[in-house]
């Protein structure tokens, strides 16, 4: 989820405590737990700060170790430990307690996402992605505000976000339904699917579509169960030539591969006699464009001239970020 979120549930989090009767008896304890619930729900985002160095290791490590099981473990700890020094008559056991919620709630929403987070980890690096929940749902968040709101005006916070709580584990699973009608829609529609991806958007009955039969990927959306397929993409194995054997070990590219489950490739001759690797994830598809992508230029040594990958709405602006890249 995204931050905003993330902060409005804390906040919910910390008012639900309030049913542990050494929070709602002890003032000192509901302002530590509070501060826990808040700084244990934004905590595992603290990745974030790694898209300052470059795309790359942001796309390789973003919901990677800082959400998993190790970390779900240790971030209460830190927090606790911390915020037990500033609210030191504060019930360090219960400070753990709704702190530990707050970080595990964290990580288990994001595995709703389209994105995902790598949450198995140490014992598997695969993506946990479920792609019923948009990054940013305005009805999570909107439920959650509304909470919020009634508890200023002093209804009772835990049957208020008990209630909450109960609307939007039904909400989930409505999420979970609507999107196995739409996976069954496109099997219909595709008939040799090898796999099938269906996200979310921030529109209740709209999902985005990338799939993959025996011989082609089909890109499309859908409204409910009708199913528009946009784009279809005859596969072709990436050639196993030196050029793209170089451009498969740039770093940018290999971030890419290691996020994108689904993509296709180009491979074309750009000026000053460069050879492109491009490859296009097929599940981002906006405005006619395929926005994610990683592309690295070869010259005719076998050097990597430059390269980039992340989310990029124009070619001209592609092809600047390449050359700042090429004068780094």
């Amino acid at each position: 989820m995204d931050s905003g979120t993330h902060l409005v549930m804390g906040v919910a989090l910390g008012g639900l405590a309030l049913v542990d009767p050494v929070v709602a008896n002890h003032s000192m304890t509901f302002g530590a737990v509070m501060a826990g619930t808040i700084l244990g729900s934004q905590a595992p985002d603290v990745d974030t700060i790694l898209k300052l160095r470059n795309n790359a290791v942001y796309i390789r490590h973003h919901r990677g170790i800082t959400h998993s099981i190790p970390a779900v473990l240790l971030w209460p700890i830190g927090i606790t430990v911390v915020l037990s020094l500033i609210f030191q008559e504060a019930n360090v056991l219960h400070l753990w307690l709704w702190t530990f919620l707050a970080v595990f709630l964290h990580v288990f929403v994001d595995i709703f996402n389209a994105y995902g987070t790598q949450a198995l980890r140490p014992f598997s690096r695969k993506w946990v992605a479920l792609g019923v929940i948009n990054t940013f749902d305005p009805i999570i968040f909107g439920i959650h505000c509304i909470g919020i709101l009634l508890w200023v005006f002093n209804f009772d916070p835990v049957r208020t976000f008990t209630i909450m709580y109960l609307i939007i584990i039904a909400y989930y699973i409505v999420r979970f339904a609507l999107q196995s009608a739409v996976k069954r829609a496109v099997i219909n529609t595709i008939q040799d699917e090898d796999f099938v991806i269906v996200a979310p958007t921030m529109r209740f009955f709209n999902w985005r579509i990338a799939a993959k039969s025996k011989t082609h990927y089909y890109v499309g959306t859908a409204y409910g169960r009708t199913i528009n397929i946009y784009d279809k993409f005859e596969i072709h194995p990436i050639p196993k030539t030196p050029i793209v054997d170089k451009a498969m070990e740039d770093v940018n590219l290999q971030a890419f591969v290691s996020f994108s489950p689904i993509y296709r490739w180009e491979i074309s001759e750009v000026d000053n006699g460069l050879t492109e690797v491009r490859l296009i994830d097929l599940r981002y598809r906006s405005n006619d464009r395929y926005p994610f992508v990683a592309v690295a230029h070869i010259d005719e040594n076998l050097n990597i001239v430059n390269s980039y990958t992340g989310w990029i709405f124009s070619e001209d602006k592609l092809q600047r970020k390449l050359q700042i890249g090429a004068s780094d």
